[in-house]
């Protein structure tokens, strides 16, 4: 392996396990199981990372039961804003026009708070071991850029977090510890690349595909993972492969960073 080898062919590879995930039935189940939530608003996004930082999934008691899940006796409701919608007074005979008039609070779930049916899914946690001790690796890595990493139960379906602020990364104690990996070489990426950004979409496509091309080097294959990660943050599989072309040399510069310490001349250095 070699630092200055910056595995376009992976970056290739990447882009077409995407095309064809977006083309396959398996994308479409979960594109049709989707458009059963709502899209919230900015202020509402705020409003549900502020009181549940962990929820990935959010919708109502009722929206939960038509898809056969059901919330758990206990779970603490998540207060988001929905619209009062009333019939204009100036509508015509028949007519259906509506009109906002104002907003109240209203109780959503996250999945982590509903038990029932799986749920569709196309990015699976990675199976296997790290008999290489690359995650032992990667810790070195992340210290050497000031970053320190901490095991941790996440609730939900988060793997990992990081925050610039505290120089702090967290990692799902429980996984795999092949998934600890590539969870661990996606949020030192992000450590690497998004100290701010415009776009949390864009991100995570930069992270994820950076921890691909590392745990491909690597010799685990996050496909399973990776695809299905990227393909649901940029929305399908042309939006996916055109992030990628234009952050390509972002993505390369950082999954080369991340393995030069796995070089033979890092390694004895480290030993």
């Amino acid at each position: 392996m070699t630092a200055k080898n910056n595995h376009p062919e992976l970056i290739e590879k990447l882009a077409e396990g995407i095309s064809n995930l977006t083309t396959s039935e398996e994308w479409q189940r979960h594109l049709d199981f989707q458009s059963k939530f709502h899209r919230y608003s900015f202020n509402n996004v705020l409003l549900i990372a502020a009181q549940c930082h962990e929820a990935s999934q959010v919708a109502g008691f009722n929206a939960w039961r038509k898809i056969n899940r059901f919330v758990r006796k206990g779970e603490k409701a998540i207060w988001i804003l929905a619209p009062m919608v009333y019939k204009s007074a100036d509508a015509e005979d028949g007519g259906d026009e509506r009109i906002i008039r104002g907003f109240k609070f209203v109780p959503v779930f996250d999945v982590a708070q509903t038990d029932g049916e799986d749920l569709p899914a196309i990015c699976n946690r990675l199976d296997g071991d790290d008999p290489a001790g690359n995650y032992t690796t990667l810790l070195g890595v992340a210290r050497s850029i000031g970053f320190s990493v901490e095991d941790h139960e996440f609730n939900g379906t988060t793997n990992g977090d990081c925050s610039h602020s505290e120089r702090r990364i967290r990692v799902e104690t429980r996984n795999t510890p092949a998934q600890r990996v590539k969870t661990l070489a996606h949020e030192i990426a992000h450590a690497l690349l998004h100290e701010s950004f415009d776009s949390r979409a864009l991100a995570e496509l930069e992270a994820e595909s950076t921890a691909y091309v590392v745990c491909q080097a690597l010799g685990i294959d996050s496909s399973d993972y990776s695809f299905g990660y990227v393909a649901t943050w940029t929305g399908g599989g042309e939006q996916a492969i055109a992030g990628i072309k234009a952050s390509c040399e972002r993505i390369q510069r950082a999954a080369a960073t991340i393995l030069r310490a796995f070089e033979p001349a890092a390694q004895e250095e480290a030993a």
